[in-house]
């Protein structure tokens, strides 16, 4: 009996992920966290220190962190100490606590951006009115560990 032509092909494509690490990466150690801190200074890349440093602290998804507006983070002109974030995947509330080289980094670079409550902390080049997208954050992420050194997969 002969195989149609489609489970033929199906057969010999190699599996899109063959050699690739899926799934969760592993945590960045504190020393890690240091050289992308030390890197980014170097190259005065404020609104990547600021997303670096908020990623860093609030453990969000990309997707949560991306969407992010002012108001979430700022009260009265200044860097709130804990914020307060809607998590699109689950739809719970998630808490967590802005160290102060975050808040300096995020101050530098609002006060850079400019804008009001309701604009996004990391808007997209783009479309003015959206925000960074999920993937372009993904590439900056692959800058960052690439730039100190690290291996993407990891």
């Amino acid at each position: 009996m002969e195989m149609p032509e489609t489970e033929l092909t199906a057969t010999k494509r190699p599996v899109w992920n063959a050699g690739r690490t899926v799934g969760a990466k592993r945590a960045l150690k504190p020393k890690q966290i240091w050289e992308i801190r030390f890197y980014l200074n170097q190259r005065r890349r404020l609104r990547d220190r600021a997303l670096f440093d908020l990623a860093i602290d609030s453990k969000l998804r990309g997707c949560d962190l991306v969407q992010m507006k002012i108001g979430d983070i700022v009260s009265g002109g200044q860097i709130r100490t804990r914020a307060i974030v809607m998590q699109q995947k689950t739809g719970r509330p998630v808490q967590f606590e802005l160290l102060p080289d975050a808040r300096a980094s995020l101050l530098a670079w609002l006060d850079r951006r400019g804008g009001t409550v309701d604009d996004y902390v990391f808007p997209s080049r783009v479309d003015h009115n959206g925000h960074l997208s999920t993937r372009q954050y993904a590439r900056l992420v692959d800058e960052w560990v690439t730039g100190v050194g690290l291996m993407r997969s990891d």
